[in-house]
């Protein structure tokens, strides 16, 4: 049962990641990667949602801010997965 939660874990580790980088281009993916990205999108979109109501982006620059949500969703994936 360990295994498989920490499969899963992984799984949307990766996911996140990429859901991050495609973000800004799902209107240009494939077909069968947007079928992907959407299926990461409705796990994702609504937790990130929730945090950002309480988490603003923290000012890096100029004009540049990192978005902590996301940050915080890794941050509970890495320890879920190393619990587990």
């Amino acid at each position: 049962m360990s295994i498989l939660i920490k499969l899963i874990f992984e799984i949307l580790i990766l996911g996140l990641f990429l859901f991050s980088k495609l973000l800004p281009y799902n209107d240009r993916l494939n077909a069968n990667y947007k079928k992907i990205f959407n299926f990461f999108k409705s796990i994702f979109e609504p937790i990130l949602t929730f945090f950002k109501r309480y988490l603003k982006p923290f000012k890096v620059g100029s004009g540049v801010a990192i978005d902590l949500s996301q940050f915080l969703l890794l941050l509970i994936f890495l320890f879920i997965l190393f619990l587990a």
